[in-house]
């Protein structure tokens, strides 16, 4: 453990009563109970029996939510489920307090493993982008292809911008931030995280953004909501700070799965720059550059995301596979 990184501590793990998730036409939610965590996961009907199956994993402070725009435009290639990480979403908190990256990971592996549902085509945004470059490069087996958005990988000159996000992790900060913050209205928030993750705020509906409020509310009501974030937080900060083949880079190099980089030109949290230097460590690998997206580019240009991961099933030879296996069916 590093000097920096938080306690394991049993987490409270008794959800208040809040209002419910919101679910999107087409979507259904479920509860999946493994030892020492509870999964909440968000899925579509799969257009056909037999489609190859697709896990989703958010970033900091998101949910499954951050996928409802993509996972639709996907329903003829994959059999689509989105994952709430432990103390995000609808999850309650892991029994351990374990919100480390490398945590973070297990949980995608333990889901994956238990419900036999790999290998799947991996999405992951920013922090999630970190785990599942993890999981493609400890567990192959599990992997068919890795998508990343705007992925968390680690940066030596960090955006100033992403500088406040990186501030959580420090001890004190986040409770810190909570009395600041304490007047703010939901509605200050949700105008807050849109301006610093989309490149074009405006673009988001009133309706979108109405939900997006509602959301807030609560997870607000949430006592466990500034612990979780603070310790993800930390947990990103340590894993930048891991070298050897524990390293995020290096294991970067490791995937073996193809794999599609989707970067924002207007990203305040995770650098334009970026983007070649993934495209040089992950061996086989594409890059969809957009210059006016920001941190989330599947919420903000869901279509042009949904065409990229289309043509690297077709290159790939697995949309070919997914149409022969539907046949099949």
């Amino acid at each position: 453990m590093s000097s920096t990184e938080l306690p394991s501590v049993p987490a409270v793990t008794v959800t208040p009563k809040v209002s419910t998730v919101r679910v999107a036409s087409g979507e259904k939610l479920r509860s999946v109970g493994l030892p020492g965590v509870t999964l909440n996961l968000r899925s579509r009907p799969p257009a056909r029996p037999g489609l190859p199956p697709a896990l989703y994993v958010h970033g900091l402070g998101g949910s499954s939510q951050n996928w409802s725009a993509l996972m639709p435009l996907l329903d003829g290639l994959v059999d689509s489920e989105a994952l709430d990480l432990p103390g995000f979403g609808d999850s309650p908190p892991p029994d351990d307090g374990d919100y480390s990256l490398t945590g973070h990971a297990r949980v995608v592996i333990r889901y994956l493993d238990s419900a036999g549902r790999g290998p799947v085509h991996l999405f992951g945004n920013s922090m999630g982008g970190a785990v599942a470059t993890r999981v493609a490069a400890v567990r192959p087996d599990l992997v068919r292809t890795l998508t990343l958005v705007s992925p968390a990988l680690p940066e030596i000159r960090a955006q100033r911008t992403a500088w406040p996000t990186a501030l959580l992790a420090v001890p004190g900060v986040a409770a810190l931030f909570t009395r600041y913050t304490r007047g703010w209205s939901a509605e200050q928030r949700v105008r807050g995280v849109t301006a610093l993750c989309y490149g074009d705020p405006s673009s988001v509906t009133p309706e979108g953004f109405c939900n997006a409020v509602e959301e807030m509310e609560r997870r607000l009501a949430l006592p466990y909501f500034w612990d979780a974030m603070a310790r993800s937080a930390r947990g990103i900060v340590n894993a930048y700070t891991l070298g050897g083949q524990h390293g995020l880079w290096r294991q970067a190099e490791r995937v073996l799965a193809p794999t599609l980089l989707v970067y924002g030109g207007r990203d305040q949290l995770v650098s334009y720059r970026m983007a070649q230097r993934a495209a040089r460590a992950f061996r086989e690998s594409r890059l969809l550059t957009l210059p006016d997206a920001g941190h989330v580019a599947m919420m903000e240009h869901p279509e042009t995301v949904a065409t990229a991961f289309r043509e690297l099933l077709a290159d790939t030879g697995e949309l070919a596979e997914a149409g022969a296996t539907g046949a099949r069916s």
